[in-house]
C-alpha cells in the first residue's frame, strides 16, 4: 500500500516538476541525485566533474521532463539521460578511445572478483582502466546493455564492444591477481 502511495507521488512530483514548479523540480533532484552521482561516477573519475556532468544531465532532464511518458520507470529514464550526458562529457574531453580489432579471437572470460574486496578499491580498479575498456565494461555489466546497444551509443562496431569488454575483464582479472599473489603496486 504505502509503495504504491509513493509511486503516485512520484508520478504527480513529475507532473508539477513538469510544468516549471521549482519545489517539484528540487525534490526530484533530492530524491534521485545521489544515485545518480553514483552512475555519472561510474564513468567519470574526477567526483567534480562528474558532479558538472550530474547537473548537466539533470538540467536536460528538466528541459525535456514532458517527454517522459510514464512508461517504465521514471529513475530508469533519468539515469539513461546521466549515461549519455557522461559519454558526451568523455568525448568532448577526447578521453573516449576505442581500438578497433575483431572479436572473434577472444573468448569468453568468467568473473573470479574476491568477494570480500571492497566496492571503494573495485571502484579504483575500473578507474583505472583506458576510457573505452572502462565505458563499455561499466555499460555492459553494471548498467545491463547489450552489446548492440553500447556499440550503437559509442558508434563502434559490436565487434569493437565486445573486445573492449574482454580485454577489460582481463586486465582487472590482472590486477585482482597481482593482488592475491601480492605483486604488482596498487
Amino acid at each position: 500500500m504505502k509503495v504504491i502511495q509513493l509511486f503516485k507521488n512520484e508520478s504527480q512530483l513529475i507532473k508539477r516538476a513538469a510544468q516549471n514548479n521549482r519545489e517539484a523540480q528540487q525534490k526530484l533532484y533530492e530524491i534521485h541525485s545521489g544515485k545518480m552521482l553514483s552512475v555519472c561516477r561510474q564513468y567519470i573519475r574526477d567526483l567534480h566533474d562528474a558532479e558538472d556532468v550530474m547537473l548537466s544531465a539533470f538540467f536536460k532532464v528538466f528541459t525535456h521532463l514532458k517527454d517522459f511518458k510514464f512508461e517504465g520507470s521514471f529513475e530508469g529514464w533519468v539515469r539513461r539521460i546521466m549515461i549519455r550526458e557522461a559519454i558526451s562529457f568523455l568525448r568532448k574531453k577526447k578521453n573516449l578511445e576505442f581500438q578497433e580489432d575483431g572479436f572473434s579471437k577472444y573468448a569468453e572470460s568468467a568473473n573470479n572478483i574476491d568477494e570480500e574486496l571492497s566496492v571503494a578499491h573495485i571502484q579504483r580498479l575500473i578507474d583505472d582502466l583506458p576510457e573505452g575498456y572502462k565505458m563499455v565494461f561499466v555499460l555492459y555489466a553494471v548498467e545491463g546493455y547489450k552489446h548492440q546497444e553500447i556499440a550503437e551509443m559509442l558508434n563502434i562496431t559490436e565487434g569493437t564492444s565486445k573486445s573492449q569488454l574482454f580485454k577489460a575483464r582481463k586486465l582487472l582479472q590482472e590486477k585482482l591477481t597481482n593482488k592475491e599473489t601480492g605483486y604488482g603496486a596498487n
